[in-house]
């Protein structure tokens, strides 16, 4: 049964926990219930937010297209972002648990955008100030919103890894696109093959890595797109086919295990795994949107695990550390709360072949 804190001691708990530069608390407490999510027009209605109290989590990772910014004038940005801000059930969550975040296209300010976007620098000073970044952070003074920390006692360390898949990002390449009805393969953008197309930037690279090699039984790397579907034609990783396979590499070349995806922007939800031969099944959980979800996606993933969800959603990453054999139950759950796909794995299969 999963450990129910207090508010009170569940702020006690998190709000010393730990980026890797910071100490960690004295005798901190496992993390157990991870909530995330993405996709939500801050000028809608936004119900979903009572299931996500409801469901307790001592986390919430709000992993891209936060807001629908799409703007180069600072000044809609920051209006867009107020917005949000007001949002009653956004505000209840703030007071239930910690947010973490990082932003997709619409927030950081220009739909499908990337290093070329020219008010990144003024759209990052709004996402910190937004979000209330520690005035000591280093997210301050990085080209980028990435950002890591570091939850639980030795043992039962969950690892957070924010990915900032914008403000680098190599130009995406358009393909010669005709589709045909009932394929499901749609979308405008083709690989990007150039030896020097970059997804993350070199500073960003060498962060990764360092973050890989800190100790973490359990680790999410939040991608505000997909890693593993490779079936669409949309934004993904897959767009930038080197840079895929080197995040996959690095994971082997670390050794990292636990390692488990959180992804939006498309708008519907799904659970994808395979192993690319880091020695154990990836597992990327897509959640979206919280309050803009179309009907209408019908993409190829041949590494989809079960179906896909089309309503209103929310991802879960619920942790069961009392057993010998920790379960990790990846979620992802309706606007009413409801687990609607689940994918169920014991930690001791998150690790490198050699270390099972």
């Amino acid at each position: 049964m999963f450990l129910r804190l207090s508010r009170l001691c569940l702020f006690t708990i998190l709000s010393p926990l730990v980026a890797s530069s910071t100490a960690v608390a004295d005798e901190p407490q496992p993390i157990e219930r991870i909530a995330f999510g993405s996709c939500a027009k801050q000028d809608q209605p936004q119900p979903i937010w009572d299931a996500i109290v409801n469901a307790e989590p001592e986390l919430f990772l709000f992993i891209g297209d936060n807001i629908y910014g799409d703007s180069e004038d600072v000044e809609v940005l920051r209006t867009k972002w107020n917005q949000l801000g007001a949002v009653p059930g956004y505000r209840q969550l703030k007071q239930t648990c910690p947010v973490l975040a990082t932003w997709d296209d619409h927030d950081y300010g220009v739909n499908d955008g990337g290093a070329e976007f020219p008010r990144k620098r003024e759209s990052q000073q709004l996402f910190l100030e937004f979000f209330e970044e520690p005035a000591g952070s280093p997210r301050w003074n990085r080209e980028g919103v990435y950002d890591a920390k570091i939850y639980g006692p030795e043992g039962k360390r969950v690892q957070v890894i924010l990915l900032d898949t914008r403000y680098h990002r190599s130009r995406l390449v358009r393909r010669d696109w005709r589709p045909e009805p009932g394929e499901g393969d749609m979308g405008p953008y083709g690989p990007n093959n150039d030896p020097e197309a970059t997804m993350l930037g070199a500073e960003q690279w060498a962060w990764l890595e360092e973050q890989l090699r800190q100790p973490a039984e359990f680790r999410i790397i939040a991608s505000s797109i997909q890693v593993i579907p490779n079936g669409h034609h949309w934004e993904k990783w897959g767009n930038f086919p080197r840079e895929r396979q080197r995040l996959f590499d690095l994971i082997g070349k670390t050794g990292a295990g636990g390692v488990i995806f959180v992804s939006g922007d498309r708008h519907s939800a799904e659970i994808s795994a395979f192993d690319p031969g880091v020695g154990y099944e990836l597992i990327d959980v897509t959640s979206s949107s919280l309050n803009r979800p179309s009907k209408w996606h019908t993409e190829l993933n041949p590494h989809r695990v079960g179906t896909k969800y089309t309503d209103e959603n929310f991802g879960m990453i619920a942790i069961d550390w009392d057993q010998e054999d920790p379960v990790v139950r990846c979620q992802v759950c309706s606007i009413e709360g409801e687990v609607v796909l689940q994918h169920r794995v014991p930690l001791s299969q998150l690790q490198p072949a050699s270390e099972n």
